[in-house]
């Protein structure tokens, strides 16, 4: 009925938190090692990836339209910004307006993850709830089971109890001189045994 406590470690609480200024910050590290290795005003190079950024919001707008599934065009938008986002800090020299970019890319993706964030938050704390509710309905229904087995027990111990004390009052009460067993059962009382009128 326990669970067990898991604690889990710092790091892989801090980790989805930290994940969209990661993710910025690689696209931006690799976009300037690309720059340095050729890219810079390279034509080509800004052609590709425009054509890769356009490439990957085109199938945002078609898997919207034909799934409706919001993951995947969130990661289809998410890589679209990625790849245009690269293809700009790739193409320019100097780095003012690829930190911009990453500045304007960082914001933009924390604003969307805290839109998911919120929502992963509702759907725990309402799971949550819901177990806490079953938990304490079960609960519930243990302790008044307990308390209806014992009151049966209970009241089968005392009726037991009495009707020992009975049978000995009867049993005391026909070795006292003068009893009439028959007087007995004219009230109504139980006939007594055999053997308790032969004493």
């Amino acid at each position: 009925m326990n669970e067990p406590i898991v604690a889990r470690h710092w790091l892989a609480i801090a980790a989805p938190k930290g994940a969209p200024a990661i993710a910025t910050t690689t696209v931006l590290a690799l976009a300037r090692i690309w720059n340095a290795n050729g890219a810079e005003h390279s034509v080509g190079s800004a052609v590709l990836m425009g054509a890769l950024s356009l490439g990957a919001a085109a199938a945002g707008v078609a898997a919207g339209n034909s799934t409706g599934d919001s993951v995947l065009v969130g990661t289809a938008f998410a890589a679209s910004g990625a790849l245009a986002f690269a293809g700009v800090a790739g193409y320019t020299d100097g780095m003012p307006l690829p930190l911009l970019l990453w500045s304007l890319a960082t914001t933009g993706a924390y604003a969307l993850a805290a839109r998911y964030w919120r929502t992963d938050r509702r759907e725990t704390v309402a799971h949550q709830r819901d177990i806490t509710e079953r938990r304490e309905e079960r609960a519930h229904i243990e302790r008044v089971e307990t308390l209806r087995a014992t009151t049966q027990v209970e009241v089968a111990r005392t009726g037991a109890a009495y009707a020992e004390q009975l049978a000995q009052a009867l049993v005391t009460r026909a070795t006292l001189p003068g009893f009439d067993p028959t007087a007995l059962e004219r009230t109504g009382l139980p006939e007594l045994p055999a053997h308790h009128r032969d004493t």
